[in-house]
């Protein structure tokens, strides 16, 4: 027989471990709330045809694909097919890769129900056929909030505000917002007379982190740029503070371009919203984020103290609900927190040190099979009372009951033998402290609040 396992790129969340998860979890969803942010979910897995080509083309090779039920290939000539082609006869569903094209599917076929601009967050896993390494995962959690129906920069201006809180309240504190625009993109693109080349550019320069300047000019050379080309493209790979400076300063070396006109006026609109509130905000030329649909502003966040790739990320686009049929313009902005990266960082930066899990309040402690019953009233009255509680299920000894609590980091035992039935009492330990007394089981209550 095999030893039990897991596929790569999952994990078991142990109760600690789901603990400190729901810690971050609970924080991005309060900060959420509290700028007027809805809950949605939607279906762990989609029609194929939903997800395809939403993505690029490497999105849609990290899609996990889903066989029909039943015999799938009994009536197929399998020699006419390639493995393209094949896909969508055996397979016409698929895990979602995102919540993003979920949300616009919802909006599509929801959209008589819906009050716009429309503010929805999404707290659920998603699932990529990607290779496992440290902080990426074919199954991660994502916590996204985005705005339909509205195409204010002040949207934008609230999610780096969103960034900001929710870093603060996390204890993280050496990161960077890093910000660029779709359309400064295009420019630079246009600057070079590579505008037939941006997809392929795009991608190439979002691997600048990894393979660096040198690998970046390599690629681009290799799809046949000339010197002067790969040089226009290689001078939007810096990282400046965002400013109405750097800002001119782009505008000034890509005039005459058509496509700079728009990034200028919405980073300047972006700046009068957020005021003095600039704070660890970079603008990265090199930020791509490859997906097809970005068409503005976008985001990543990344960890300046930790090895770690982008903890958050998203961006503006225009045109995502059309693809479903939907012939009115809907824009849309939204960012999405990778909560398995957020926990790595975490746990590396220590951050979680000092925030002991407790999964209860109280343990009743019996000392017979007659205390059982004893307890089982005053039991409720502590959960009445707003205390998680539990009776340790069978009478043992004391000792083997405390360790028990410790080991679940409960603060109050209480104790219950022969001797506190008789006088309708119970007796308190405090396991802090060590400190030890008896109540009557009218007033108990009050002695552990």
């Amino acid at each position: 027989m095999s030893k039990p396992s897991i596929p790569q790129g999952t994990r078991d969340f142990s109760p600690e471990l789901m603990s400190k998860r729901k810690f971050i979890l609970n924080t991005i969803e309060s900060v959420y709330q509290s700028f007027g942010f809805m809950q949605l979910e939607t279906p762990a897995m989609e029609n194929l045809n939903t997800l395809t080509g939403k993505y690029g083309n490497e999105g849609d090779q990290l899609l996990f694909k889903i066989l029909n039920s039943g015999d799938y290939i009994k009536d197929l000539d399998l020699n006419a097919f390639d493995s393209k082609s094949l896909t969508p006869k055996i397979a016409e569903k698929g895990l979602r890769y995102d919540l993003t094209v979920p949300l616009a599917r919802f909006v599509v076929m929801h959209r008589h129900e819906i009050s716009f601009p429309f503010k929805r967050y999404q707290i659920q896993p998603v699932w990529r056929a990607d290779r496992p390494q440290k902080g990426r995962y074919r199954e991660f959690w994502q916590c996204d909030a985005d705005v339909l129906g509205t195409d204010s920069l002040l949207c934008e201006a609230d999610f780096i505000k969103i960034y900001q809180t929710v870093f603060s309240k996390l204890g993280i504190q050496d990161y960077e917002i890093r910000i660029n625009h779709r359309k400064l993109l295009e420019a630079v693109c246009e600057k070079a007379d590579a505008k037939q080349h941006f997809k392929t550019i795009t991608i190439i320069i979002d691997k600048a982190d990894k393979i660096g300047i040198d690998g970046v000019a390599k690629e681009l050379a290799g799809i046949g740029l000339g010197e002067n080309q790969v040089q226009t493209v290689l001078s939007l790979l810096t990282k400046k503070s965002l400013s109405i400076e750097t800002i001119a300063e782009f505008s000034e070396s890509l005039s005459g371009t058509e496509s700079i006109t728009k990034a200028v006026e919405d980073f300047n609109k972006l700046i009068a919203f957020c005021g003095n509130n600039l704070n660890k905000i970079v603008l990265d030329g090199s930020l791509a984020r490859g997906l097809d649909y970005y068409t503005g502003c976008i985001f990543e966040v990344v960890p300046t103290s930790v090895k770690m790739g982008s903890i958050s990320g998203g961006g503006r686009y225009d045109n995502l609900t059309e693809v479903f049929g939907l012939k009115e313009k809907v824009s849309g902005i939204g960012i999405s927190f990778g909560i398995d990266r957020l926990y790595d960082v975490m746990e590396e930066l220590q951050l979680f040190v000092g925030q002991t899990s407790s999964f209860a309040d109280v343990l009743f402690c019996p000392m017979d099979e007659n205390a059982v019953n004893y307890c089982l009233p005053l039991a409720d009255k502590c959960r009445e009372n707003g205390y998680k509680t539990e009776i340790y299920p069978s009478a043992s000894k004391l000792k083997k009951q405390l360790d028990y609590a410790n080991a679940k980091n409960i603060k109050w035992a209480i104790i219950v033998g022969d001797s506190e039935i008789e006088k309708g009492e119970v007796s308190i330990k405090n396991l802090v402290d060590g400190n030890q007394q008896t109540s009557d089981i009218e007033n108990f209550v009050n002695l552990i609040s």
